[in-house]
Parts: structure tokens; C-alpha cells; sequence
């Protein structure tokens, strides 16, 4: 699913109320955070490997002990963490590969699968290869190494557009053992380019096969989220609107802020959703701009600067189903009831992957740790450290999740294969349509 961070800010911090000088620290805030929706996808750099929450550059080290790292109380994305690679890449397309019809060809009989219960006898150590929103409870991977005696390094290399193109680049080779945060904007992508190894966890039986998009199982779904319209309740001067083409009336004119598709990955979902979700995405888009829409590079400018949230004057956003309940955690003084609400008809899915990296030397390791981001320990801390949801039907959503989350039923969605043919095709499209 990533990713700006949209709930890396501490408690007691009343959004709404934010002074320009506020807004000024929040937005820096953000992109020192996270740096996902301007980052540059075509020139990646890796950095060095470290604990979660140490600045990049320091010296490996491994998780699994006391590492600084972000807990539940202070959650540090808002989505299909990893935002979910906010600027497409111009990394040169290698084939129109489906990704859900394929004949399943998971190798799962290697000696000593990870599926086995007792422990590695000489466990080595692996490195998870991840984007910069990635974030869970220090006991979390410390209890990984506790059952499995396998320590795990963190190596994220910035937004998930720049992790998965450093991944080509070093193909045959890898950073590392385990790809975290590959979505599905950009699942195509990297499986026509091979980065990975076949595995099918047993763990799978607890997921839908809604989540399951390969059937050769080179990827394994851990969690998802969905890119919303979301609407400051009490600022709109008429009822909320309940479809995609409601935005387009004239009653919502100047009331909209979007992101830009070509730099933000809220923003391509966006643009996904209307192309999915409309009979046709470019008028409607024509007739949005004549409606006073905003656009900004990234998702932080947009709700901390137009949107009311951070003091701007606009009632409605692109952002995250989860952001209601992120409004209630964060709102002071507290309130009962979040002040954001959902276009559930505008919704679109990123769900988020993990994989075994081909040409790996410890593939057994590796592929414990994929069993291991199945299990509720894993999946229970997913959504207050990365603001999305977990796929484990096994799960426990936390309270403020259940009471204020609003997920959609029927999610609007693109086979993966299909967004990689036409992505450059369709943001320069947009680009031509709403920027002229």
C-alpha cells in the first residue's frame, strides 16, 4: 500500500489548529519522514542498512533486540505503508505479464521449508529490503528472532518506486533476502523483471484469495489499504457526495485538492480509481479542472496545506480510508467521533506484497520470514505503525480501526499487468487534461 506519512506527529497535536508555522514544521516534518511523494525513481540510491528509527547511513545492525523502534503509540505511515512507490518510474517496461492467470508453479518442497516447526539448527541472518515507511513494535521482529534464532536487518531505500528499481538494477544479485512493500501499481513491474523467488506459505490459508494476484506465488500479500476522497464533515455546505461524479457538481466547486499522479502515489491511485471507476476518465477529469480542483506534488501539501485539516480551506482530499481513525487518535482534546468521513465510491485498493528476492542465499530464512508476517504477532501490529490493514482473516483490528474505519465493499481496482502497459500513457493524458 505508501506512502507519506500522514500520522508521524505526536500526540496532543490538533491538526485543524495548525498556525502557518505549524503547517511549515508538519510539512517538513513529513518529507523527513518518509520522502515518499518526491522521490525520484529513476535515480535510486540504497541506503545503508539500519535499525528502524536510526538515521540512514549508519552501520548495519540487526532487529530483533532493543532497536528504537516506532511502537503502537506512534505510528509513522498512513497506508499501504510504503507508499506504495509515490513517483512511477521510468524503468523501461519488460513484458505484458498477467499476474492472476499464470499456472502455479510454487516450488514449496525445498529441503527444510520454512513452514517446518522447529527451529533452524545454524540460522543465518537475512536482510529485509523495504521502502522508508515501513515501521512496526520493536517486540515484533524480536520475537521472529526469538522463535527462529534468524536475525533480520533492515535496509529501506526510500519510497516503493525507488526500492523496486534498485531491485532491477541489482537483479541475480539482491540487497537483500525479503522484498517488503511492493504494490500492486507496481506488481507487473517487477515480476516481469524476475526479482522473485516462487514460495507458498502455508500461512496463505488465512488470506482471501481476493489478496492473492499471483498465482505462482513469486509474492505474498501482507497487507492492504485503500486511497479515498475524504471530507471534513461539518465544513461541507450541502450533503456529502456519495459518487465519483458527484465531485464535478457544481455545488463542490473549488472544494477538492488532488495530488499529482506523476509524483505521488495517492495521486495515481486517484487517477486509477476515476479511470476504473467512471464511463469516461477524461471528461471527467476536463470537467473536475472546470470545477476548481487543486493539485499539489504530494500528499502532505495537500492535507496539511489546502485541505481545512491543516488550515487550509478546502473541505475534501485524496487520501486514506484510515485517516479518520488517525484524526481520532491524534486529536486534542480527544473526540468520539472522527471528523473525517469516506467516499467509499471512490476507493481504490493497493494491496501490499512481500517476496523472496531470487538469488538469495538463504532462502530458507527468507521464507520464514515471509510465514512469519502471516501470523497475528505480525499482522495485529500492522495498523497502528503503518495506518493499513492486515490480510489475515486471524487478525484483530484495533478499536478505533473498527469504530471509524470505513472500508470499501466493492474497492475500485486495475489488473496490475494493465496499469504498467498504460501508465505513462495515462498520467501524460492527465497532465495534457488538468495542467494543460
Amino acid at each position: 500500500m505508501t506512502r507519506p506519512n500522514f500520522f508521524n506527529l505526536p500526540k496532543g497535536l490538533t491538526a485543524r489548529v495548525l498556525g502557518a508555522i505549524g503547517i511549515v514544521a508538519v510539512a517538513a516534518l513529513i518529507a523527513t519522514a518518509c520522502g515518499n511523494d518526491d522521490g525520484n525513481a529513476d535515480t535510486p540510491t540504497a541506503d545503508t542498512p539500519t535499525s528502524i528509527g536510526e538515521a540512514t547511513g549508519d552501520t548495519p545492525t540487526s532487529i530483533g533486540g532493543t532497536a528504537d523502534t516506532p511502537t503502537a503509540d506512534t505510528p509513522t505511515g498512513d497506508t499501504p505503508s510504503g507508499d506504495t512507490g509515490d513517483t512511477p518510474t521510468d524503468t523501461e517496461d519488460t513484458g505484458d505479464t498477467q499476474t492472476g492467470d499464470t499456472e502455479d508453479t510454487a516450488d514449496t518442497s525445498a529441503e527444510g521449508t520454512a513452514s517446518e516447526s522447529e527451529p533452524l539448527a545454524d540460522p543465518a541472518g537475512i536482510t529485509l529490503l523495504t521502502h522508508d515507511s515501513f515501521a512496526l513494535s520493536d517486540e515484533t521482529l524480536a520475537a521472529f528472532t526469538n522463535e527462529t534464532g534468524i536475525e533480520v536487518t533492515l535496509l529501506q531505500v526510500g519510497d516503493a518506486g525507488q526500492m523496486i528499481s534498485e531491485a532491477i538494477l541489482t537483479a541475480g544479485n539482491p540487497l537483500g533476502d525479503v522484498m517488503f512493500g511492493v504494490d500492486n501499481t507496481f506488481l507487473a513491474r517487477a515480476l516481469n523483471a524476475e526479482l522473485f523467488e516462487p514460495y507458498e506459505s502455508p500461512n496463505l490459508a488465512d488470506v482471501p484469495d481476493e489478496f492473492k494476484l499471483d498465482a505462482q506465488h513469486r509474492v505474498t500479500p501482507i497487507d492492504y489499504g485503500d486511497v479515498c476522497v475524504n471530507y471534513w464533515t461539518d465544513a461541507l455546505e450541502t450533503d456529502p457526495p456519495t459518487a465519483l461524479e458527484d465531485l464535478t457538481a457544481p455545488q463542490f466547486a473549488d472544494q477538492l485538492v488532488v495530488q499529482n499522479p506523476e509524483t505521488s502515489s495517492p495521486g495515481l491511485a486517484f487517477l486509477l480509481a476515476t479511470i476504473a471507476g467512471t464511463d469516461d476518465w477524461e471528461q471527467f477529469w476536463a470537467d473536475l479542472a472546470d470545477n476548481g480542483v487543486a493539485v499539489t506534488a504530494g500528499w502532505g501539501d495537500a492535507y496539511y496545506g489546502e485541505f481545512i485539516a491543516g488550515g487550509g480551506k478546502r473541505p475534501m482530499v485524496v487520501s486514506y480510508a484510515s485517516s479518520p481513525p488517525a484524526e481520532v487518535i491524534y486529536a486534542d482534546p480527544p473526540v468520539d467521533a472522527a471528523p473525517t468521513e469516506v467516499l467509499v465510491d471512490s476507493c481504490f485498493r493497493q494491496i501490499e506484497f512481500a517476496g523472496v528476492l531470487a538469488g538469495t542465499d538463504h532462502p530458507v530464512e527468507a521464507q520464514a520470514l515471509i510465514d512469519f508476517m502471516l501470523t497475528p504477532t505480525f499482522q495485529d501490529d500492522v495498523p497502528l505503525n503503518m495506518f493499513v490493514f492486515p490480510v489475515a482473516d486471524s487478525a484483530t483490528l484495533p478499536q478505533v480501526f473498527v469504530d471509524h474505519a470505513q472500508i470499501a465493499e466493492d474497492p475500485l481496482f486495475i489488473d496490475p499487468a494493465e496499469i504498467e502497459v498504460n501508465r505513462d500513457e495515462w498520467t501524460d493524458r492527465w497532465v495534457e487534461i488538468v495542467l494543460g
